[in-house]
């Protein structure tokens, strides 16, 4: 199921779309940023950090078939942030590799305006898509409120708490059924 490049989709007012060069300097900005670290690694992203980041995004879609999207605002094009699926082969129990991990982070400039839950949205619509995937998880900070409600409002639902990186985090499952007919209309996919 590899397809090379992301497909892009736009929402009302995002595009998601294939990480560029020139998606490095927002998305290392944003990856310094404390308050959008906080409930991730706990510490600002260096600049190398950041260029591997995105090195790896890359790298998702053409051995997975799915992957991380740039997120932009449609209207002014600015960078919003990062979303979507990966495989990292995390050493925890229940072990999850095999099965996609959804994860999303955005520039504060973004938070509080809805951008995450549009653009999550718009990805699990085209995650429910791929008949062989029939689920997909998440893992958050017990301490992210915020991830935690997203996660619920788009079908998450926590399984288990598990041991990530020395900490407790919550481990949260959703299966494609979840929405059935509900999903995401207001998105054009463009292959």
């Amino acid at each position: 199921m590899t397809s090379g490049q992301p497909v892009r989709i736009e929402t009302e007012r995002l595009i998601l779309d294939a990480h560029t060069i020139d998606d490095f300097e927002p998305l290392a900005a944003m990856w310094e940023e404390p308050e959008v670290v906080k409930f991730i690694t706990g510490r600002p992203s260096t600049a190398q950090e950041s260029w591997m980041r995105l090195l790896r995004y890359g790298g998702l879609w053409p051995l997975l078939g799915y992957g991380f999207w740039a997120v932009r605002e449609k209207q002014s094009g600015r960078f919003v942030g990062d979303i979507g699926f990966a495989d990292f082969h995390r050493q925890i129990e229940p072990p999850i590799t095999g099965v996609p991990e959804a994860g999303w982070v955005l520039a504060t400039w973004a938070h509080g305006r809805g951008f995450a839950s549009e653009a999550l949205g718009a990805a699990l619509s085209w995650l429910d898509g791929r008949t062989s995937i029939g689920r997909s998880v998440c893992l958050i900070s017990p301490d992210n409120k915020v991830s935690i409600r997203l996660a619920e409002r788009h079908g998450y639902l926590k399984s288990t708490t598990v041991r990530f990186a020395g900490e407790d985090t919550l481990l949260y499952e959703r299966s494609r059924s979840f929405f059935g007919s509900k999903g995401d209309s207001s998105m054009t996919v463009a292959l």
